[in-house]
């Protein structure tokens, strides 16, 4: 059995980024995604040397040591990246990610530093290969955070490795048995932090070539808001001796696109072949030169300008000058601007129709909100409106980090997932306001004790339950005394407790005792509360049970520390 790869590749800079600080090389033997990072220029410049450092693999196939040849390609690319930095300092502090397969025509050897990701769809089930080497993976592998919540943390793009030149890196390294019909996907996290798993996988396993994938995946990207550079490669794994058609259609020809394919329309120029983007481009695209125009002729090279006779050139005349009057012309003016009018007028409507199907998780005042739209104004016009308002959610009994995402508004594919992300704050909330009661609650013991303690000083010896003196001075008396009831806390209540299950809840008392208080026999000795007029009632309600935490809100809990306020 012979297998072969069918491929494509696809960078687009998003709808915020200003500039692509992605690159990815796709090649018959090499499939490659490089995400840069440190602005002013100096992603572009990383994540394109190190593809270029990583385009002669293409060429030189491994010996059985394939492991080898890819991690002395990663040490080589990152050695290079440091002595960029010590001849520019204005290059000090760029990286990149890396992720990247390299084909022997039975087996891919596996590099991975970063979090960029590849995937596998293998009988159409979609599993992610590579590990995410940032700080938030590292919480959701301590159990510290959930898969979700990693997903919108305010550090989710915190990176603990990564290419930089700035000593010897780390990466990932791994052997993967192929089978045909394997699909499989690297791509940079402005692809896989915006589009879910789940869409992914849908994706994937459509009945489309990677050409089509590829572009439908952008597309995903954009529609979600597109935050950052967005890139992908599609690779299928092809059987050529099965007589599949597809496989009978594959080209060899690499592709290089995002940062490092910048430079491929100035190829002629040798300038450019001083770059790591003009080498890499170069090695991506054979561009043909231009055909020479023939002689005589109008236009760029190749537009077919009209051959010109020597001695064709006469004097002009004044016709020749002269433009005749063309009848009709306003009419047509008229109809090309109501049809531009109509085009831009439906383009805008269109628009808005669109954001009435995106949701967000915002804030309203101090609470939170489910928000139909999209989080923009444009112009004087917000494109957005409360769908849902939870004022039972406060701010202020949120973790810091959730409240920090909140704030800056959490996006959602649909209004389920909107509705499931609320509850979960709900769930926390509550819990924190909870944590907070039982702080307020063992103040307040404290501060009784203490009372009970000053008081048993200042008459020189303890209070001994039920042995205050009654009005007839025998000890017996009916009035309230002074003794030990730790489990009398004061009332509370708080706001989303009744929005919650049966399970989740705390019971309450309507009212509760002066901490400290009990009551006495009444003055006729029969044991029944009572005051001194030895009325049948109770001196004070039930006391109320002390607040606790179920083990799974005890783990909330632990988020709430850095959410107190």
């Amino acid at each position: 059995m012979s297998l072969s790869l069918r491929f494509a590749a696809g960078s687009h800079k998003g709808m915020i980024r200003e500039g692509n600080e992605d690159s990815g090389y796709a090649g018959p033997r090499l499939l490659a995604v490089a995400d840069g990072m440190g602005g002013q220029a100096a992603g572009e410049v990383a994540s394109s040397e190190v593809i270029s450092a990583l385009v002669q693999l293409d060429d030189d196939i491994p010996g059985s040591d394939l492991l080898t040849a890819l991690g002395r390609s990663v040490q080589r690319a990152n050695e290079q990246l440091r002595v960029m930095v010590e001849d520019d300092s204005q290059l000090e502090g760029m990286g990149t990610t890396l992720t990247a397969l390299l084909w022997t025509g039975q087996r891919l050897g596996l590099v991975h530093v970063g979090d960029s990701r590849a995937y596998l769809l293998r009988d159409g089930s979609l599993s992610q290969i590579t590990q995410d080497h940032t700080w938030v993976q590292r919480l959701v592998d301590e159990g510290r955070i959930t898969e979700e919540e990693a997903g919108t943390h305010p550090q989710r793009s915190l990176l603990m490795r990564a290419l930089d030149g700035r000593g010897q890196v780390e990466p990932d390294l791994s052997i993967r048995e192929v089978r045909a019909g394997d699909r499989y996907l690297i791509c940079s996290d402005g692809l896989s932090g915006v589009v879910s798993h789940q869409t992914l996988e849908e994706t994937l396993a459509g009945y489309r070539g990677p050409q089509e994938t590829v572009q439908e995946l952008i597309q995903l990207a954009l529609r979600g808001g597109g935050p950052d550079n967005i890139t992908c490669i599609v690779a299928d794994v092809l059987d050529t001796d099965d007589g599949d058609t597809l496989a009978g259609r594959l080209h060899d020809a690499p592709v290089v696109v995002g940062a490092v394919a910048e430079n491929q329309h100035a190829i002629a120029d040798q300038r450019a072949m001083q770059t790591p983007a003009g080498r890499a481009s170069e090695l991506g695209r054979n561009v043909p030169p231009p055909a020479p125009a023939p002689e005589g002729a109008f236009g760029p090279p190749g537009s077919g300008g009209h051959d010109l006779q020597q001695g064709s050139f006469g004097a002009y005349a004044g016709a020749d000058l002269g433009k005749p009057r063309r009848k009709g012309r306003w009419f047509k003016n008229t109809a090309l601007i109501v049809l531009a009018l109509g085009v831009v007028g439906g383009g805008l409507y269109g628009g808005w129709r669109w954001t009435q199907t995106q949701y967000y998780v915002g804030t309203e005042d101090d609470h939170v909100a489910v928000y139909r739209g999209v989080d923009q104004d444009l112009a004087w016009i917000s494109l957005s409106q409360i769908h849902e308002d939870r004022p039972d959610i406060e701010l202020k009994y949120l973790p810091n980090y959730q409240r920090k995402q909140v704030r800056e508004t959490i996006a959602v594919n649909s209004l389920a997932e909107a509705d499931a992300k609320v509850g979960a704050l709900l769930k926390q909330a509550v819990v924190c306001e909870k944590v907070v009661l039982i702080d307020q609650q063992r103040e307040q013991e404290a501060k009784e004790r203490e009372k009970e303690k000053d008081a048993s000083g200042s008459t020189g010896r303890p209070a001994q339950p039920g042995s205050s003196p009654s009005a007839g001075g025998t000890g017996t008396g009916g009035g309230a005394v002074v003794g030990e009831n730790p489990a009398a806390p004061a009332a509370m209540s708080f706001s989303v407790r009744s929005l919650l299950p049966a399970s989740l809840t705390v019971p309450m008392a309507t009212a509760t005792p002066s901490p400290g208080i009990t009551t006495a026999p009444d003055a006729g000795g029969t044991g029944k509360p009572g005051g001194s007029d030895g009325s049948d009632g109770k001196a004070a309600a039930d006391p109320a049970p002390s607040l606790s935490l179920s083990p799974e809100e005890q783990k909330l809990a632990q988020q709430c520390d850095t959410g107190r306020q």
